[in-house]
């Protein structure tokens, strides 16, 4: 004896099987608890997740930072790793690519020769590693690069309302989003796999995307070759631009902000 199931049912069942389906693509399958295996920020509201991201990465020993910045109205492409004691990595703009490296207070910059403009020195500091001087006014500039505080406190800012977004994924790791003012004022991806750390910063007014991984893992900062190194004294060089008139090195609209974060 067969079953009749009346076709209103099977409807039913069908519109049911395709409901699950679409949650399971999500990652929240019929019956599956989303929070399951998580460490629990995601039942959380939205401030107290980002509170926790913020403390996370407050405490945390090193980070390595990726994607892209809008400071002064120049878009940079940054990779860099940091810590509490310096930093090092490349970043990258439409006229200029330079590489940055900090061991404690000892800046280093390396950089095309083109990057130093047109002058005698050039050639001499291209693919070098030149010591900014601290009295310089480019040291405070190119040094916001390389402070994990600096960078952290100024991308992890979101503006506006915050409400607390989809599940979601960054790489192979489980997040949730906090949005600001309905993702207008920028959206936070937080791991929901071990320590809360921030994983992705979307940043309001397109001011960049910016990925955060490998926190807390070690890294060995140490100052370049003697021999791959220049050191100019308290200043660096004066470089001469195309009209031939004397401009501090390296050229104008090189360097920006002590915030390389500020838009």
């Amino acid at each position: 004896m067969s079953a009749y199931f009346p076709a209103a049912r099977l409807r039913r069942a069908a519109s049911i099987g395709v409901l699950c389906a679409g949650l399971a693509v999500t990652g929240t399958a019929c019956g599956d608890d989303p929070d399951e295996g998580t460490n629990g920020v995601g039942k959380l509201s939205a401030d107290k997740i980002e509170a926790k991201a913020k403390a996370a990465a407050t405490e945390a020993d090193s980070v390595h930072l990726s994607g892209t910045l809008v400071s002064g109205g120049k878009a940079f492409t940054v990779d860099m790793r940091l810590k509490s004691d310096g930093g090092s990595g490349e970043v990258k703009s439409k006229d200029d690519t330079f590489q940055l490296l900090r061991v404690g207070e000892q800046l280093y910059l390396k950089a095309s020769a083109a990057f130093w403009g047109q002058s005698d020195s050039a050639g001499k500091l291209g693919d070098k590693y030149v010591k900014v001087p601290e009295g310089d006014p480019s040291y405070k500039q190119f040094r916001g690069f390389t402070d994990m505080d600096v960078l952290l406190d100024g991308l992890l800012g979101l503006e506006g309302k915050l409400a607390k977004g989809s599940y979601t994924k960054v790489g192979h790791t489980r997040a949730v989003q906090v949005t600001a003012d309905e993702g207008k004022g920028g959206k936070l991806s937080v791991s929901l796999e071990g320590t809360p750390y921030p994983l992705l910063m979307e940043r309001a007014g397109g001011a960049g995307r910016v990925e955060l991984a490998e926190w807390g893992q070690p890294f060995q900062l140490d100052p370049p070759a003697q021999d791959q190194t220049v050191d100019y004294g308290s200043q660096l060089p004066t470089t001469k631009g195309e009209d031939g008139e004397p401009t501090p090195a390296p050229s104008q609209g090189s360097g920006q902000g002590a915030d390389p974060t500020r838009p």
